[in-house]
Protein backbone atom coordinates (compact mmCIF):
# COMPACT_ATOMS: atom_id res chain seq x y z
CA UNK A 1 0.00 0.00 0.00
CA UNK A 2 1.49 3.35 -1.10
CA UNK A 3 1.29 6.67 0.69
CA UNK A 4 1.63 7.78 4.29
CA UNK A 5 -1.92 7.31 5.61
CA UNK A 6 -1.32 3.68 6.75
CA UNK A 7 1.25 5.14 9.18
CA UNK A 8 -1.20 7.70 10.60
CA UNK A 9 -2.96 6.67 13.81
CA UNK A 10 -6.69 7.38 13.62
CA UNK A 11 -7.03 7.43 9.83
CA UNK A 12 -7.61 3.71 9.34
CA UNK A 13 -11.27 4.12 8.29
CA UNK A 14 -10.71 6.72 5.55
CA UNK A 15 -12.81 6.42 2.43
CA UNK A 16 -10.90 5.60 -0.77
CA UNK A 17 -11.26 9.09 -2.27
CA UNK A 18 -10.09 10.80 0.92
CA UNK A 19 -7.16 8.41 1.28
CA UNK A 20 -6.08 9.01 -2.31
CA UNK A 21 -6.21 12.77 -1.79
CA UNK A 22 -4.16 12.59 1.39
CA UNK A 23 -1.60 10.10 0.11
CA UNK A 24 -0.74 12.55 -2.68
CA UNK A 25 0.64 14.95 -0.07
CA UNK A 26 4.37 14.73 0.72
CA UNK A 27 5.81 13.93 4.14
CA UNK A 28 8.28 16.35 5.70
CA UNK A 29 11.09 15.86 8.20
CA UNK A 30 11.65 18.44 10.94
CA UNK A 31 14.75 18.64 13.08
CA UNK A 32 14.39 19.02 16.82
CA UNK A 33 13.90 22.69 17.71
CA UNK A 34 12.21 23.63 14.43
CA UNK A 35 9.35 26.12 15.01
CA UNK A 36 6.00 25.39 13.37
CA UNK A 37 4.14 28.59 14.26
CA UNK A 38 4.33 31.71 16.41
CA UNK A 39 1.69 33.84 18.19
CA UNK A 40 -0.21 35.94 15.66
CA UNK A 41 0.39 33.57 12.73
CA UNK A 42 -2.61 32.29 10.78
CA UNK A 43 -3.14 28.56 10.25
CA UNK A 44 -1.94 27.49 6.81
CA UNK A 45 -2.83 23.82 7.18
CA UNK A 46 -3.48 20.85 9.44
CA UNK A 47 -0.41 18.99 10.67
CA UNK A 48 -0.50 15.21 11.06
CA UNK A 49 2.39 13.94 13.17
CA UNK A 50 3.59 10.54 11.96
CA UNK A 51 6.70 10.30 14.13
CA UNK A 52 8.04 12.43 16.95
CA UNK A 53 6.56 15.05 19.25
CA UNK A 54 5.55 18.70 18.78
CA UNK A 55 5.08 20.86 21.88
CA UNK A 56 2.80 23.90 22.04
CA UNK A 57 3.59 26.69 24.51
CA UNK A 58 1.83 29.79 25.77
CA UNK A 59 3.93 32.77 26.87
CA UNK A 60 2.63 35.08 29.58
CA UNK A 61 3.18 38.85 29.85
CA UNK A 62 6.17 38.27 32.15
CA UNK A 63 7.83 36.08 29.51
CA UNK A 64 7.25 32.83 31.39
CA UNK A 65 6.20 29.86 29.27
CA UNK A 66 3.78 27.05 30.06
CA UNK A 67 3.48 23.84 28.09
CA UNK A 68 -0.15 23.64 26.94
CA UNK A 69 0.05 20.23 25.29
CA UNK A 70 2.17 17.99 23.08
CA UNK A 71 1.10 16.61 19.71
CA UNK A 72 2.22 13.04 19.08
CA UNK A 73 1.12 10.47 16.46
CA UNK A 74 -2.68 10.28 16.53
CA UNK A 75 -3.06 13.63 18.29
CA UNK A 76 -3.99 17.08 17.05
CA UNK A 77 -3.32 20.74 17.67
CA UNK A 78 -6.32 22.57 19.14
CA UNK A 79 -5.04 25.94 18.01
CA UNK A 80 -4.63 24.77 14.42
CA UNK A 81 -8.13 23.28 14.32
CA UNK A 82 -9.60 26.52 15.70
CA UNK A 83 -7.59 28.53 13.20
CA UNK A 84 -8.68 26.49 10.21
CA UNK A 85 -12.36 26.26 11.16
CA UNK A 86 -12.86 29.60 12.89
CA UNK A 87 -10.16 31.86 11.49
CA UNK A 88 -8.47 32.42 14.87
CA UNK A 89 -4.80 33.42 14.86
CA UNK A 90 -2.37 31.38 16.91
CA UNK A 91 -1.90 32.56 20.49
CA UNK A 92 0.84 30.04 21.28
CA UNK A 93 4.07 28.77 19.78
CA UNK A 94 4.77 25.25 18.50
CA UNK A 95 8.22 23.67 18.35
CA UNK A 96 9.40 20.21 17.33
CA UNK A 97 10.50 18.68 20.63
CA UNK A 98 12.16 15.78 18.80
CA UNK A 99 13.05 15.00 15.22
CA UNK A 100 9.66 14.62 13.53
CA UNK A 101 8.05 13.26 10.39
CA UNK A 102 4.87 15.15 9.56
CA UNK A 103 2.39 15.87 6.79
CA UNK A 104 0.88 19.31 6.27
CA UNK A 105 -2.66 19.16 4.89
CA UNK A 106 -3.18 22.58 3.21
CA UNK A 107 -6.22 24.55 4.35
CA UNK A 108 -8.22 24.06 1.10
CA UNK A 109 -7.70 20.28 1.25
CA UNK A 110 -8.53 20.22 4.95
CA UNK A 111 -11.81 22.07 4.45
CA UNK A 112 -12.76 19.89 1.47
CA UNK A 113 -12.12 16.74 3.51
CA UNK A 114 -14.08 18.11 6.46
CA UNK A 115 -17.04 18.63 4.12
CA UNK A 116 -16.80 15.38 2.18
CA UNK A 117 -15.24 12.70 4.39
CA UNK A 118 -17.10 11.45 7.47
CA UNK A 119 -14.05 9.41 8.55
CA UNK A 120 -11.72 12.41 8.34
CA UNK A 121 -14.24 14.55 10.21
CA UNK A 122 -14.43 11.95 13.01
CA UNK A 123 -10.63 11.87 13.20
CA UNK A 124 -10.40 15.65 13.56
CA UNK A 125 -13.18 16.04 16.11
CA UNK A 126 -12.19 12.99 18.17
CA UNK A 127 -8.60 14.22 18.41
CA UNK A 128 -9.88 17.73 19.20
CA UNK A 129 -12.04 16.41 22.06
CA UNK A 130 -9.18 14.39 23.52
CA UNK A 131 -6.87 17.40 23.33
CA UNK A 132 -9.42 19.70 24.98
CA UNK A 133 -9.80 17.21 27.82
CA UNK A 134 -6.03 17.18 28.21
CA UNK A 135 -5.94 20.98 28.38
CA UNK A 136 -8.57 20.92 31.13
CA UNK A 137 -6.32 18.55 33.07
CA UNK A 138 -3.43 21.00 32.64
CA UNK A 139 -5.61 23.83 33.96
CA UNK A 140 -6.72 21.68 36.88
CA UNK A 141 -3.15 20.75 37.79
CA UNK A 142 -1.88 24.33 37.59
CA UNK A 143 -4.83 25.68 39.59
CA UNK A 144 -5.18 23.04 42.28
CA UNK A 145 -2.14 20.76 42.49
CA UNK A 146 0.97 21.59 44.48
CA UNK A 147 4.15 22.41 42.56
CA UNK A 148 5.91 19.42 44.14
CA UNK A 149 3.22 17.06 42.85
CA UNK A 150 3.30 18.58 39.36
CA UNK A 151 7.09 18.33 39.25
CA UNK A 152 7.04 14.70 40.40
CA UNK A 153 4.54 13.83 37.66
CA UNK A 154 6.57 15.68 35.03
CA UNK A 155 9.68 13.72 35.98
CA UNK A 156 7.82 10.42 35.76
CA UNK A 157 6.25 11.35 32.41
CA UNK A 158 9.59 12.31 30.87
CA UNK A 159 11.70 9.49 32.27
CA UNK A 160 13.49 7.11 29.93
CA UNK A 161 14.30 4.37 32.39
CA UNK A 162 15.53 6.36 35.36
CA UNK A 163 16.90 9.29 33.33
CA UNK A 164 15.02 12.51 32.59
CA UNK A 165 16.90 14.48 29.93
CA UNK A 166 15.33 17.87 30.65
CA UNK A 167 16.78 21.10 31.96
CA UNK A 168 15.32 22.90 34.97
CA UNK A 169 13.83 25.47 32.57
CA UNK A 170 12.16 22.76 30.46
CA UNK A 171 10.65 21.21 33.58
CA UNK A 172 9.48 24.63 34.77
CA UNK A 173 7.76 25.24 31.43
CA UNK A 174 6.12 21.82 31.60
CA UNK A 175 4.52 22.51 35.00
CA UNK A 176 3.81 26.23 34.64
CA UNK A 177 6.37 27.46 37.15
CA UNK A 178 9.69 29.31 37.23
CA UNK A 179 13.14 27.77 36.81
CA UNK A 180 14.28 28.98 40.22
CA UNK A 181 11.29 27.30 41.87
CA UNK A 182 11.98 24.01 40.10
CA UNK A 183 15.66 24.16 41.06
CA UNK A 184 14.75 24.57 44.73
CA UNK A 185 12.25 21.71 44.60
CA UNK A 186 14.75 19.42 42.88
CA UNK A 187 17.31 20.25 45.55
CA UNK A 188 14.74 19.22 48.17
CA UNK A 189 13.96 16.03 46.22
CA UNK A 190 17.69 15.30 46.19
CA UNK A 191 18.00 15.73 49.95
CA UNK A 192 15.13 13.27 50.36
CA UNK A 193 16.97 10.74 48.21
CA UNK A 194 14.38 10.76 45.42
CA UNK A 195 16.55 12.17 42.59
CA UNK A 196 20.06 13.19 41.71
CA UNK A 197 20.69 16.09 39.36
CA UNK A 198 23.14 16.12 36.47
CA UNK A 199 23.99 18.69 33.83
CA UNK A 200 20.85 19.00 31.70
CA UNK A 201 19.25 15.95 33.28
CA UNK A 202 17.70 14.46 36.40
CA UNK A 203 18.15 10.83 37.48
CA UNK A 204 15.31 9.24 39.42
CA UNK A 205 16.47 7.32 42.48
CA UNK A 206 13.10 6.57 44.12
CA UNK A 207 10.26 6.31 41.59
CA UNK A 208 7.69 5.01 44.14
CA UNK A 209 8.21 8.12 46.28
CA UNK A 210 7.66 10.35 43.23
CA UNK A 211 4.50 8.44 42.32
CA UNK A 212 3.13 8.93 45.83
CA UNK A 213 3.92 12.64 45.65
CA UNK A 214 2.40 12.96 42.16
CA UNK A 215 -0.84 11.45 43.46
CA UNK A 216 -1.04 13.80 46.46
CA UNK A 217 -3.73 16.47 46.57
CA UNK A 218 -3.93 19.69 48.53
Amino acid sequence: MNGWTPDAAGLEALETAARTRLDALPTMHLNRGTPLFYPGDSAKGFVVVLEGRVEVFLTGPTGRDILLYAVEPGGSCVQTTLGLLGGEAYSGEAVAATDCRIVLIPKPDFLTLMDGSAAFRRFVFTAFAVRMQGMLHVLERVAFQRIESRLAQALLDRANGDLVQSTHQELATAIGSAREVVSRRLEAFGKSGWVTTERGAVRIADAPALRRLAAAVE
